[in-house]
C-alpha cells in the first residue's frame, strides 16, 4: 500500500462535544500520523470556498452556516492507505447507517451534523489539504 494524506476535519459539533481528543486517538490508533493540526473558527466566505463544490446543492447553504458556526480541527493525516483508512474511521455519512464503532456512529448527531470530514480520494486530498495548509506546514 502507498503511503497517502488526507485531510480531516472535526466539525463544529465534535469541537461543541469536547471529543477532539477521542476522535485524533482512534486516528492515531489505526497508525494514521497527524502530520499538521490547527483550530480555526471559519468564516462563513471560507466555508463557501471549501464546499463550493456543493454550491448548487440544496444543503450548501445549511452546510456552510453550520461549518461557520463554531471552531473546526483541520488535520493532514498520513499512513499506508490513509484516505480509506481514514474514511472508514469515520463511518457513513448518515450516522444511522454508519457501524458501531464508527466516529459517525458514536458522536454525529445526523446527516448535516456528522462530526468530522474526509477527502473522498486523492485528487480531493491535494486540493482540501492546499485550501487550508501552505506546503511548508506540512512535516516531512
Amino acid at each position: 500500500m502507498a503511503i497517502e494524506r488526507t485531510l480531516s476535519i472535526i466539525k463544529p459539533d465534535g469541537v461543541e462535544k469536547n471529543v477532539v481528543g477521542n476522535i485524533l486517538n482512534r486516528f492515531e490508533s489505526a497508525s494514521l500520523k497527524i502530520v499538521v493540526l490547527k483550530m480555526v473558527h471559519l468564516s462563513k466566505k471560507e466555508a463557501e470556498g471549501f464546499y463550493a463544490v456543493h454550491k448548487d446543492r440544496p444543503f450548501f447553504e445549511e452546510l456552510t452556516t453550520f461549518m461557520s458556526r463554531g471552531p473546526v480541527v483541520i488535520t493532514v493525516l498520513e499512513g499506508e492507505d490513509a484516505i480509506n483508512k481514514n474514511r472508514t474511521i469515520m463511518g457513513a455519512t448518515n450516522p444511522a447507517e454508519a457501524d458501531e464503532g464508527t466516529i459517525r456512529k458514536d458522536f454525529a448527531k445526523d446527516v448535516g451534523e456528522n462530526s468530522v470530514h474526509g477527502s473522498d480520494g486523492p485528487d480531493t486530498a491535494k486540493v482540501e489539504i492546499g485550501y487550508f495548509f501552505a506546503e511548508t506546514e506540512l512535516v516531512n
